[in-house]
């Protein structure tokens, strides 16, 4: 048992913590390489490690046999004499959990990127890899279940080596794709440094380079090993969470270190406050700038936050501001996790991630700051929530406790998006998919004996316009104020660096922003003017020197706002926008020019606009990744052609047939189910991609009208 004491002295060293976490694709065995480092850390016994899954603590993960949650602990590792804290996150696999990924990555500096020997890089480990660098994430890369290529493929060494030549070149190439420049080349794993490590964790073993040149191991007798059953002696001679941790320690970032570079991409706020220097500096006696990653309720402790110090402490009994809600609160326990369980400490400084009770308030991306200071970035998923469905009670007394736990939900998992629809009072949530809504909201209402009625799923369009529109007007209802407005498509470069968030969205600030949007492709002239850019849509100022419009001008940037949430379609929400105000004649007393004069004048003209510019609808599409065997092959294409799809490529490798297509989130529905049955159950899909497209012409009215008939807008 690990002594509270003694992990709070650690804690202090922050050249003694590794902040990491573990990512792959969904069965690559993220899990049982988790309980494999526990079992290192004396944390789980030697005959169940491996076998416990200690991180899937929730019935449902137990029950389906997948994480849903990410899960953290805290163990200790020795590497050359000396003691290291490892403050670890097991992450799900699962693309319809891939938020909970997104979330851990704040938290941490490193990640152990976990790829299948058999399977190799699959796409959700392309998101991995893409979430882990847009927060500046160092990779390790372990590659497991090694023992499967000796026993069921049994592969010569050659053909092992070019099997693992092939995973280590996928996931380097995948870092210098979506690493900034300055971390791509660094970053690259290496088997001759040691930042790979092969091994099986369900064997307990491991292997990497620099323990071969030390032991004297060679992978000759690692074969010789797994072919005469010896997997107990080989685990004795290289064990899985030495070779692993090790790694983690001479190639992940303390703290201290990861700091001086990951602050600058996550942090909003001046560089010359005190602040950002105790945050680049990890300074354990500086001001408190946390971040909250997590939130889970604990049925007796209440709603246990995690988050990561950047800068000061926090301890128990301490007043802590929310800089989001606006609110200060004390902080009722501070908790180190030890999977489904926690250790109680006084405090915990700068460099760790810690439970804190006392603050239910806080939702996943909330700062935690001494005082009001800027917050940090939003933590942004790469994938927006497609599917959409229903859910009220069946018991209308329960009403109040699906509100409070929707609203919970939303909190702690802002992939899940709640949302009410003012004319019919239905509840609306938003997800990744129908196993994330299912997993999240339904399943956990049952379980507490609310029985709900969900409809089937929806699917969430957009609306857009495809030429430019003339010049629209829109006039106050008191006739004293006027707007003109043009409305035209934004420019598809533009739009494509908002989706990979290369651009930041809100209120433009910043006086060189402009040269960004010029970078990406947008005339110099609009890309000056831009005032705001909201959900993938921007306004800009085209107008010359109206009187009073900077004190009109927030209850405009509201309205665009508000017409962005709800086009005139369809009520679905606007992508793809560029929005001109070219002209206005305001009146000269602020009386007449309030938000109930302003806002529907220009909500009015917006609209017009994008009826007169051709307006459109945006369908989401799932770019997916087929696994199936080849004699199967002709039915599979039928079933994705038959539903609207298109294969964009095809190849075999091994007896299997890879598909890449893309098919209408709309006619996907089912479609795990039909491709089991078109494949005796041995087909399964992976997501690679959710794009919007623009829906085809034919059916265009037809959506349009199902979408107005079931918002009850006819």
């Amino acid at each position: 048992m690990i002594d509270s004491k003694f992990l709070e002295k650690l804690m202090e060293q922050q050249e003694k913590i590794r902040d990491i976490c573990i990512a792959a694709h969904i069965d690559h065995g993220k899990t049982t390489l988790t309980d494999n480092l526990l079992l290192g850390a004396g944390m789980l016994g030697e005959e169940v490690a491996g076998k416990a899954l200690w991180t899937d603590f929730d019935k449902q993960e137990q029950e389906r046999g997948i994480t849903i949650y990410a899960a953290n602990v805290s163990m200790v590792h020795e590497y050359e004499g000396e003691e290291y804290l490892i403050n670890l996150i097991d992450t799900p696999g699962h693309v319809d959990f891939s938020g909970d990924v997104t979330r851990a990555m704040r938290a941490v500096d490193g990640t152990i990127i976990l790829v299948c020997a058999v399977e190799g890089v699959m796409p959700q480990t392309e998101t991995v890899v893409r979430q882990a660098l847009r927060e500046r994430v160092k990779p390790v890369l372990f590659i497991n279940k090694v023992d499967r290529l000796i026993r069921e493929l049994k592969l010569t060494p050659q053909a092992m080596q070019e099997r693992f030549t092939k995973i280590i070149n996928d996931v380097n190439r995948l870092i210098l794709k979506y690493a900034e420049k300055e971390f791509g080349e660094k970053w690259l794993v290496n088997v001759e440094n040691g930042s790979v490590a092969f091994g099986s964790a369900y064997r307990k073993w491991a292997i990497s380079v620099p323990f071969m040149k030390k032991t004297g191991i060679t992978f000759k007798d690692i074969i010789e090993y797994c072919t005469q059953e010896k997997d107990d002696e080989l685990a004795k001679k290289a064990p899985l969470h030495k070779i692993v941790l090790d790694m983690v320690i001479r190639h992940l970032p303390n703290p201290k270190e990861a700091q001086k570079y990951r602050i600058d991409k996550i942090w909003t706020g001046e560089k010359d406050s005190k602040i950002y220097k105790d945050m680049i500096e990890c300074n354990v006696n500086g001001e408190l700038g946390a971040v909250v990653t997590k939130l889970v309720p604990d049925p007796h402790a209440g709603m246990v936050a995690t988050a990561r110090i950047f800068s000061g402490s926090i301890k128990k009994g301490q007043q802590v501001y929310l800089v989001g809600k606006q609110l200060e609160k004390r902080v009722q326990q501070v908790l180190l996790y030890k999977g489904p369980h926690y250790i109680q400490v006084d405090e915990v400084k700068a460099g760790n991630i810690v439970g804190i009770i006392g603050i239910p308030e806080a939702f996943s991306g909330e700062t935690i700051a001494s005082q009001p200071i800027a917050p940090f970035e939003a933590i942004k998923h790469i994938f927006e929530p497609v599917v959409t469905k229903s859910i009220e009670p069946k018991d209308p007394r329960n009403l109040t406790k699906v509100m409070e736990f929707l609203k919970q939900k939303s909190c702690e998992d802002p992939t899940l998006v709640v949302s009410i629809n003012e004319e019919t009072g239905e509840y609306l949530v938003s997800g990744l998919g129908e196993l994330h809504i299912d997993a999240k909201i339904e399943r956990p209402l049952r379980d507490r004996g609310i029985e709900i009625v969900a409809t089937q799923p929806i699917v969430v369009y957009r609306e857009t316009v495809e030429k430019e529109s003339p010049i629209i007007e829109g006039k106050s209802s008191n006739k004293h104020n006027r707007f003109y407005i043009v409305v035209e498509p934004l420019e598809r470069s533009v739009y494509e660096a908002l989706v990979e968030g290369k651009i930041e969205e809100g209120i433009v600030k910043k006086k060189d922003f402009w040269n960004l949007l010029v970078d990406y492709g947008m005339n110099k002239e609009d890309a000056k003017n831009t005032k705001s850019i909201y959900k993938r849509n921007v306004f800009i100022d085209a107008t010359k020197g109206i009187q009073y419009l900077n004190e009109t001008i927030e209850m405009i940037l509201d309205a665009f706002e508000e017409a962005c949430d709800e086009g005139p379609l369809a009520k679905e929400p606007c992508a793809g926008l560029k929005v001109k105000l070219v002209d206005a004649k305001l009146h000269e007393d602020a009386v007449h020019r309030g938000p109930a004069q302003v806002i529907p004048a220009i909500k009015f003209a917006i609209y017009e606009a994008m009826l007169q510019a051709k307006s459109t609808l945006l369908e989401p599409i799932q770019i997916i990744r087929i696994d199936l065997p080849e004699e199967y092959m002709g039915s599979v294409i039928d079933l994705i052609q038959n539903r609207r799809g298109q294969i964009l490529d095809m190849k075999n490798e091994l007896g299997t047939c890879i598909i890449e297509a893309k098919l209408p989130v709309a006619e996907m529905f089912g479609f795990e189910a039909a491709l089991k049955s078109a494949t005796n159950g041995k087909g399964f899909f992976s997501l690679i991609d959710v794009k919007f497209e623009k829906i085809p012409e034919e059916l265009k009215d037809i959506t349009i009208k199902k979408i107005r008939e079931r918002k009850k807008l006819e």
